[in-house]
């Protein structure tokens, strides 16, 4: 395999990393400066220039990109993507996790944990919005910082008013998000790859500081995830869009709650603490991939006029509970299971003598019409793009998810 690190910074320890795992394992590799790209649009085949030279072929690229080179380093993957070159993270899920409020728009809509958090713009909104996540002490949250840098305990709701009213006078957009008191200044960070988490660290913050980060002089420490952290820690990141991810999650008594997901996760203070081959998990599921280049469902769709894909979840009393997959009717419905989630455990092409049980998640490719009955009124209005409503009852046993623009 010829794989291409793209980064800035080809002597830090990630990167290096990367780059070793990659040629102890007999690749070649190469780091490549984000910013020396030229994205070449004049040829009838989408291209890239190199500091000034036609790029030469790669099998996958691992976007390393900072922070302060989104834009273009967004731009750089989107044409490797047209180019049909592998990358576990594709732009659109770079940039949705980039963005702190549009990746938690996204997670909300999910079965997957968040802070209680508010967005507004208008000064006579703010003490309502902090009255909503739960009232004083609130954590306020730039949009665009990383590495703890951004991130602000307001005490009490005077200071946090304040606060917020500075940040935007400055032009800076800011979320209010409940603190999670009996998290105690510590968080989990899970790394994962592909659909398993590979490596977990817990965070510890120093002295008064409820920040976490190794950045900001925290402690980290090897952990063992339990099932419903991993589960929600590998699903944050699909969800995302992202096959290589650090998921950072709060401890709280309800369970894991998703604080953000990077999408270019170091790895030095994890493989520190776990003592784990970490980027040779990382280079090895890209060499297992670069054979099955990652597909646009949506655009697919386009082609296949009246099918869809659609997740059902299995709710107690369902009609389906307690028969096969064969017997369940979908098929006759023209209706494909694709893969069928129980746990943790995600289960592809599942055999049709599978009996299904509650709680069960089927994502399947078929007519929208004969899915359209099996899911409720309240999501059905999402499939009202693709089909023609009909009149029919409400289905209250069975919940869908339909997949929509920018929940790659």
């Amino acid at each position: 395999m010829k794989l291409g690190i793209l980064s800035r910074a080809p002597n830090v320890y990630s990167t290096q990393r990367l780059k070793t795992a990659a040629l102890d394992r007999g690749h070649e590799v190469r780091v490549l400066n984000t910013l020396r790209f030229a994205i070449d649009l004049a040829d009838d085949e989408p291209a890239l220039q190199y500091r000034g030279k036609t790029l030469s072929e790669y099998d996958a690229v691992l976007p390393r990109i900072g922070a302060s080179i989104t834009f273009f380093g967004l731009a750089v993957v989107r044409q490797f993507e047209q180019m049909d070159v592998y990358t576990p993270n594709t732009a659109a899920g770079i940039a949705n996790s980039r963005d702190k409020l549009r990746s938690i728009q996204i997670l909300s809509r999910h079965d997957i944990g968040i802070p209680a958090t508010t967005f507004v713009r208008d000064r006579q909104d703010v003490l309502a919005a902090i009255d909503r996540v739960g009232g004083a002490p609130v954590v306020i949250k730039l949009l665009e910082g990383t590495q703890g840098i951004g991130v602000i305990l307001a005490p009490d709701t005077k200071v946090a008013e304040a606060i917020i009213e500075t940040l935007q006078s400055a032009r800076q957009n800011v979320l209010i998000q409940r603190f999670i008191a009996e998290s105690k200044g510590r968080d989990v960070r899970a790394l994962v790859v592909g659909d398993r988490v590979v490596a977990a660290m817990r965070r510890k913050a120093q002295g008064d500081e409820f920040r976490s980060n190794v950045h900001r002089g925290g402690t980290t420490e090897a952990v063992t995830l339990d099932p419903e952290f991993e589960r929600v820690a590998v699903q944050a990141a699909q969800i995302m869009g992202l096959r290589v991810a650090g998921v950072d999650m709060l401890e709280a008594d309800d369970g894991p709650l998703v604080m953000e997901v990077n999408s270019s996760p170091g790895l030095e203070g994890i493989e520190t603490a776990t003592g784990l081959d970490i980027a040779g998990s990382i280079v090895d599921y890209i060499a297992d991939q670069v054979d099955f280049p990652e597909l646009d469902v949506r655009q697919r769709l386009t082609v296949s006029t009246g099918y869809g894909v659609a997740e059902l979840l299995m709710r107690e009393g369902a009609d389906m509970i307690g028969k096969t997959i064969a017997d369940s009717g979908l098929r006759d419905q023209d209706i494909t299971v694709l893969t069928l989630t129980r746990g943790t455990k995600v289960i592809p092409n599942p055999r049709n003598d599978r009996v299904l049980e509650p709680d069960d998640r089927l994502l399947c490719f078929g007519k929208l019409d004969s899915m359209r009955h099996l899911v409720p009124e309240k999501s059905r209005r999402r499939l009202r793009r693709k089909i023609k409503p009909l009149p029919a009852e409400p289905i209250h046993d069975v919940e869908a998810q339909s997949v929509g623009p920018g929940d790659s």
